[in-house]
């Protein structure tokens, strides 16, 4: 779980983006898109160097996905960059491209927002789960959700802890930020530093609400605690600055609530 190198060797897989255009303006804006404007030059070589376009001496270069301009009827497998929604091309890019989304993200700031969307609601309902599961522990055999279900758990803080302190790789890596122990170890100790407070609350409304009631408060504490891990891990890689602690609470409220709905369907899928 905590291995950074894994976690650096898959973001730092170059990805190669075909461009098909009718125009030079159709071409300069799909790469405004891809490589926004205010980007370093030196970052802005590096990635133009992955853009190839139709027709150029290494158009025949491979390419992982093909990007037409907008207006104009992809070939199949390919996907149209649509200027009025641009994020609905990002979504059905990563949809069908999961193995590259996070080099994608890391080398294209355009797909950044959604590929750490996604990861935080991964590791999120991954906590969330785990919660539910160490107060069950008769059914342990049956959580084939997660990967290593197989063997003894650790506890539930470490646990945590530790899917917290991956999911803060897998935002600095998605950011093309230094990443790893060493890289993060303010984020790390920030994460360690926060860990007990709000799981000793889980552990004890297990214990004071009756027939397992606890069970939905504990999952959606876990899933709103990490939510905020990154989120506001997010949020400080692209500003540079923290969440205010009236930002903190709006996250977590709001994250708590999703939290408790999806803690209700993990636990019907539990027992």
């Amino acid at each position: 779980m905590l291995n950074p190198e894994e976690i650096r060797k898959r973001a730092h897989r170059p990805v190669n983006v075909g461009l098909v255009a009718s125009s030079g303006a159709g071409y300069d804006e799909m790469q405004d898109f891809l490589i926004p404007a205010g980007t370093p030059r030196e970052e802005k070589l590096l990635r133009l160097a992955r853009l190839h376009r139709a027709g150029d001496p290494d158009a025949a270069h491979q390419v992982d996905v093909v990007l037409y301009e907008h207006g104009v009827t992809p070939d199949s497998g390919a996907y149209m960059f649509d200027r009025n929604d641009p994020d609905r091309t990002v979504a059905a890019i990563l949809k069908d491209n999961e193995a590259v989304a996070l080099p994608l993200a890391r080398q294209f700031p355009a797909f950044r927002k959604r590929v750490m969307d996604q990861q935080i609601q991964e590791v999120a309902r991954e906590n969330a789960l785990f919660s539910i599961a160490t107060a069950l522990p008769n059914v342990l055999p049956s959580l084939v959700e997660l990967p290593w279900a197989l063997g003894e758990f650790a506890s539930d803080t470490v646990f945590l802890t530790a899917n917290q302190v991956r999911l803060a790789f897998l935002i600095s890596a998605a950011c093309d930020r230094e990443m790893g122990m060493a890289a993060q170890k303010a984020e790390i100790a920030s994460i360690v530093g926060g860990a007990f407070g709000w799981r000793a609350l889980a552990r004890e409304l297990v214990g004071k609400i009756p027939l397992g009631g606890g069970l939905i408060p504990k999952g959606a504490i876990a899933y709103a605690g990490t939510v905020l891990v990154g989120k506001g891990l997010a949020y400080f890689h692209q500003t540079r600055t923290h969440y205010t602690p009236q930002e903190k609470e709006t996250v977590y409220r709001d994250a708590y609530a999703q939290g408790q709905a999806i803690s209700e369907t993990l636990r019907g899928q539990a027992s």
